[in-house]
């Protein structure tokens, strides 16, 4: 073989290098990655902005290269089931989901495709959601809600607010897959301080008004109300009801925070929406970029303390200096 048509070869395989890469490239920016949002609960909707905005700032721009499909829901499985149908159907390139129950609803719903899940806002414990944090498994990862820990926290705050609490009474929505674990962890918490905990399962706000009823026509007492991570208490709803027997009988309420029509919790210890939202979105990255959901590890949220030195006021609780320095946001 001569020189001048080695040349000749050399010269076509580098222009073919070149189209190849050109090309490559210029389908890789036209790529539009769809994402389905399914957002299952109103008191973390905040989530899927934090997870947008971080998103933009790793180079994924709504419109030009990613599209949002976000559908909301405030805990309603039926409705978790049909948005998730839809995007299957619509065979999207990611399920960003929460909060728990939703993310095993998306979990079941994906079984037989190819599209990959991130959760959020949902508990791992004593759930069939991953294998194990390092190697989640399957289509599936996310941030872990770190629920358990969460409610001693809650817990050790409310113990302080009301330090001769004797009895505690822990609303929750009947049957929910995370109540378990954390009761778990808090039981022998409480039982060491010498305090009881009266769980209180309700379907809904009514049923939670017509037991709440029950109990004062019963005679049957507690010096608090505490929030776990579940839906029945962040529900509008069946907030309301809580919120305003506590403050018709001066009964301090926390655990998660919130406020509605001038009535609110005490204090919540949660973790922050927004941020997580943020987390999410870098694991998102890496998935939209080629490695399998199940290969990478879980992560988890860190906790955030809110206290609302105006409704305990209202309610008669002294909030100790201590407790106080220790609040991530003191609201006035």
């Amino acid at each position: 073989m001569n020189k001048k048509l080695i040349k000749t070869i050399i010269i076509l395989l580098i222009i073919i290098v070149v189209i190849y890469i050109f090309f490559s490239i210029k389908s890789k920016r036209e790529e539009i990655y769809h994402v389905g949002i399914l957002s299952g609960l109103d008191y973390v909707a905040e989530m899927s902005d934090g997870f947008k905005s971080k998103m933009a700032e790793l180079g994924y721009f709504e419109g030009e290269n990613i599209v949002y499909d976000l559908q909301k829901t405030n805990f309603d499985i039926t409705a978790y089931q049909n948005i998730l149908k839809k995007f299957i159907k619509n065979k999207v390139d990611l399920i960003f989901v929460f909060p728990t129950e939703a993310s095993l609803e998306a979990k079941t719903a994906t079984q037989e495709t190819n599209i990959p899940v991130l959760f959020s806002f949902a508990n791992i414990e004593d759930v069939d959601l991953i294998e194990n944090i390092r190697h989640p498994g399957g289509n599936i990862t996310g941030v872990r809600y770190p629920g358990p820990d969460l409610a001693v926290k809650r817990f050790e705050v409310m113990k302080e607010l009301v330090p001769r609490a004797k009895q505690i009474l822990i609303p929750y929505q009947r049957d929910y897959p995370i109540v378990a674990s954390q009761l778990k962890v808090l039981s022998p918490v409480a039982e060491a301080a010498n305090i009881t905990l009266i769980e209180l399962p309700a379907d809904n706000a009514i049923e939670l008004q017509n037991l709440l009823e029950k109990y004062i026509s019963s005679g049957i007492d507690f010096d608090a109300i505490m929030a776990l991570a579940e839906p029945l208490f962040v529900t509008p709803d069946a907030f309301t009801v809580i919120a305003k027997f506590a403050y018709k009988y001066k009964i301090p309420f926390g655990g998660a925070y919130m406020m509605i029509d001038n009535y609110g919790s005490i204090f919540g210890v949660n973790i922050n929406i927004f941020e997580t939202g943020e987390q999410a979105a870098i694991l998102a990255d890496k998935i939209l970029k080629g490695t399998p959901a199940g290969t990478i590890p879980v992560i988890s949220s860190e906790s955030f303390f809110q206290i609302n030195y105006n409704v305990a006021q209202e309610l008669d609780v002294i909030v100790p200096e201590g407790l106080l320095n220790t609040a991530d946001e003191i609201i006035h």
